[in-house]
């Protein structure tokens, strides 16, 4: 794979960041040689940083890394497409992607995911979700069980407003379940879309 850095006056090729598995785009970067042999390396992209002066591997102070699946070039050769999966939010502000508007709809669940993060790092007594999480993942996974019992009665009856509550307390706690194991919703839609492809 040959990149045209030449073209460039100061070297640095354009970088399109595009998450492996839903496609958004999620940041734009510049690299030069270097760290482009460095993000082949390490499988982690790997930026220069015109500020900093220096190679920037994406995450190396927040931990939310990049890890590289495939690499593309454009029909001029001097403009690389990375497909990675991101391994927490992308871009500072912690969306999950530079190019994120809060207010979109799809993007809400994410959104939620990240607040229950900063969440749990609040005191027990200051966050409902510090709380719970406080009192071990028995308490949260019994937690999901009495929401979904609820949502279960709720159903039977014709009451949508109590209906689609207790499917929304059922959604939060599962989303708060998934933080306490380590995971995201991310990591249950991949397998969806596996069981869809067979």
């Amino acid at each position: 794979m040959k990149i045209e850095f030449s073209k460039y006056r100061d070297g640095l090729a354009p970088a399109i960041i595009q998450d492996f598995t839903t496609h958004k785009v999620l940041m734009l970067g510049f690299m030069n040689e270097e760290a482009f042999v460095k993000t082949e390396k390490i499988g982690q992209v790997t930026f220069y940083s015109r500020i900093k002066k220096r190679l920037w591997t994406k995450g190396e102070e927040s931990g939310n890394f990049l890890l590289v699946k495939e690499v593309l070039l454009d029909c001029d050769n001097d403009t690389i497409l990375i497909k990675a999966d991101p391994t927490g939010p992308v871009c500072h502000t912690g969306a999950d992607t530079c190019f994120s508007e809060r207010n979109h709809s799809d993007d809400f669940l994410e959104h939620l995911e990240h607040i229950i993060d900063l969440r749990r790092q609040a005191k027990p007594e200051e966050s409902y979700v510090a709380s719970l999480l406080a009192k071990g993942i028995n308490k949260v996974a019994q937690k999901v069980g009495e929401e979904a019992i609820e949502l279960v009665i709720e159903a039977k009856d014709n009451n949508e407003d109590l209906f689609l509550n207790e499917a929304a307390d059922l959604l939060f706690h599962y989303l708060l379940l998934l933080n306490a194991k380590g995971y995201k919703l991310q990591n249950v839609t991949q397998i969806l879309q596996k069981r869809h492809s067979r």
